[in-house]
């Protein structure tokens, strides 16, 4: 006599609101029907990224007390970084799921938690993407440490200080920043980084 059908969850998640989660559901639909499984409820977080927490994505919030409540046997996404791309994120989010009874499967990276050895691949790959995240940060902060060390400046540049003497001369006169910003080709967020530096230079001599 056959077993009965798992019930699986799927989750589904986009970092923008102009990406779609169509193709993620109907790869993840595919699977299930050629397993013979049974999608019970879909959890889907759009536009919201996935370095983002549980507490910032309700879905998976959703996803993870309904596991704990046993409305389903298996959650399912396309591939790891769709549920997190923290390492502690991604162990958290398995802990909860296997407390519960649940298994993991994430299609992209073929991982099946239900087997020891998806359990064991799903924590060394997710090690391994959180490590090379870590090398680009480092490499990064170092070459910003090698652009100052020789003097170059970092950031976007201020204006002459003649250009500033002349918006400072022109709201004084009771010019708009707008107008202030077209008379001297500058942006309206530099008139009025200019504004506010006057105005608390003002407000400390007063």
């Amino acid at each position: 006599m056959a077993g009965k059908a798992k019930r699986v969850a799927l989750y589904l998640r986009v970092s923008t609101d102009g990406q779609t989660t169509d193709n993620q559901r109907l790869a993840l639909e595919a699977v299930c029907a050629q397993r013979g499984w049974i999608v019970a409820h879909v959890y889907e977080d759009a536009g919201i990224s996935g370095a983002k927490g549980r507490k910032d994505r309700p879905q998976l919030d959703a996803m993870l007390n309904d596991a704990s409540r046993a409305r389903f046997d298996v959650a399912m996404a396309w591939a790891m970084d769709r549920l997190g791309r923290s390492l502690s994120d991604l162990l958290d989010t398995l802990a909860v799921l296997e407390a519960a009874g649940v298994g993991l499967v994430l299609h992209q990276q073929a991982i099946d938690t239900t087997t020891p050895a998806g359990r064991m691949f799903f924590q060394v790959t997710g090690a391994f993407a959180e490590f090379e995240r870590g090398m680009i940060r480092s490499r990064v902060l170092a070459g910003l440490e090698r652009a100052r060390s020789r003097g170059a400046q970092l950031g976007r540049p201020k204006v002459p200080a003649a250009t500033e003497r002349a918006i400072r001369a022109r709201l004084a006169a009771g010019t708009g920043i707008g107008k202030v910003a077209r008379e001297l080709g500058v942006g309206v967020s530099t008139v009025q980084r200019v504004k506010a530096e006057a105005t608390a230079a003002a407000s400390t001599s007063a």
